[in-house]
């Protein structure tokens, strides 16, 4: 199956979930090994080319930024994802699902956000055991950039 062809049963990718399209940058931030493969994956299948690490001074179109309870400071990590990002990037903070190890609590997440200049827009089940926040700058925040 080509990086641009849909599914048959009309059943969404993961990276077509993540709003991720052929051509774009996704750099990945906090790869450990509880991430998703099939997620990862799906995010290099449909982009067309390897996720870029996060010590690459590439301008990218999404960060994918895995992130686990114990992993550090939230708001630091934010205000990190936002360095290498387009004026319209996105960051997908991707956490453990409720009940799995390392899991964020959404109040975490809504505080966050927004002292890192970031604002939640949408959240999606990304896999089995993530659940995806899609977060970017809001537009007033980007046009100063």
């Amino acid at each position: 199956m080509s990086a641009t062809a849909g599914h048959a049963d009309g059943v969404k990718s993961p990276a077509e979930r993540l709003g991720i399209n052929p051509g774009m940058v996704v750099m990945e931030v906090g790869f450990g090994d509880d991430c998703d493969e099939e997620l990862r994956e799906s995010v290099v299948d449909r982009s067309g080319s390897e996720l870029v690490d996060d010590d690459s001074d590439e301008v990218v179109d999404v960060v994918l930024l895995w992130w686990r309870e114990d992993d550090g400071d939230l708001v630091d990590a934010l205000v990190d994802a936002l360095g290498p990002l387009t004026d319209n990037g996105v960051v997908w903070l991707l956490t453990p699902k409720t009940g799995r190890n390392g899991h964020v609590e959404p109040s975490d997440i809504s505080e966050s956000a927004p002292t890192a200049g970031l604002q939640q827009t949408s959240s999606i089940s990304a896999s089995k055991d993530w659940a995806g926040v899609r977060l970017v700058a809001p537009k007033a925040a980007r046009s100063k950039r």
